[in-house]
């Protein structure tokens, strides 16, 4: 696959060349080691040249900065996101099976998921999932609006719930505990206090507590899933 031209507002690299035994997939790869260990907090062009034994100033022959960095590592992400040929009658499946995969990829690189909420996608993976995804929708009769939109909804939705579970492995992590001891604990802490609560002033959170607490990640994002889809299936004419 050919590059893609740079997006305007990107500093372009320095003096990017061929022939080096520097990489920009070999940046990318250390830059998803240090992020993997270090989490965001951790990751720079700095960091990213120790990882690789060089100075920062060679990175820049190859990637223009940190944010081009983090598109590159949120497009490695995606390339590992299969979109197949619309096909009408299925549309729906389709878009809950490509969000699906994006969910678990998420899961898989926690960290890069708060990075995502302020990056607009424009790698070639990328690119391929949000083109893909828009052929889908519509062909399924979904108008060209409420398909864009939804698209950005969908995909805030899964990088905030996977942000979300990377916020909890930080505290299993600073706990000691393992993940089920953590949680375990937590949900009867949890459950004790809502209990506590004085009934007059929380008759419905006591009475419907056991629904309030109920299901895993995956059960909950799959009823999140299935009310955005149902919501754009609203605006969906199959004639």
């Amino acid at each position: 696959m050919s590059e893609l031209p740079d997006p305007p507002w990107r500093t372009p690299a320095r003096g990017r060349r061929t022939g080096r035994p520097l990489s920009r997939q070999a940046v990318v790869d250390a830059a998803l080691a240090v992020l993997g260990r270090e989490g965001l907090g951790g990751l720079s062009m700095r960091r990213v040249a120790q990882e690789l034994g060089t100075g920062p100033a060679s990175l820049y022959a190859h990637v223009s900065g940190k944010e081009e960095l983090l598109e590159l590592l949120l497009d490695r992400v995606s390339a590992a996101i299969t979109v197949p040929e619309p096909e009408p009658e299925r549309w729906a499946e389709q878009i809950k099976d490509i969000a699906w995969q994006a969910y678990r990829a998420y899961a898989t690189h926690t960290n890069l998921a708060l990075a995502s909420l302020a990056t607009i996608p424009t790698g070639p993976n990328a690119l391929r999932v949000t083109e893909g995804m828009l052929a889908i929708l519509l062909a399924g009769g979904v108008p060209a609006q409420p398909a864009a939109w939804f698209l950005d909804r969908l995909f805030l939705y899964i990088a905030g719930d996977a942000y979300e579970g990377a916020l909890f492995g930080e505290k299993v992590r600073a706990s000691g505990k393992d993940m089920e001891g953590y949680w375990a604990d937590m949900l009867t802490q949890v459950r004790d206090y809502y209990l506590s609560l004085p009934a007059e002033r929380f008759p419905h959170t006591r009475a419907h507590l056991d629904e309030l607490m109920a299901g895993g990640g995956d059960e909950r994002f799959a009823f999140g899933l299935e009310l955005l889809v149902a919501g754009v299936a609203r605006y969906a004419d199959p004639g």
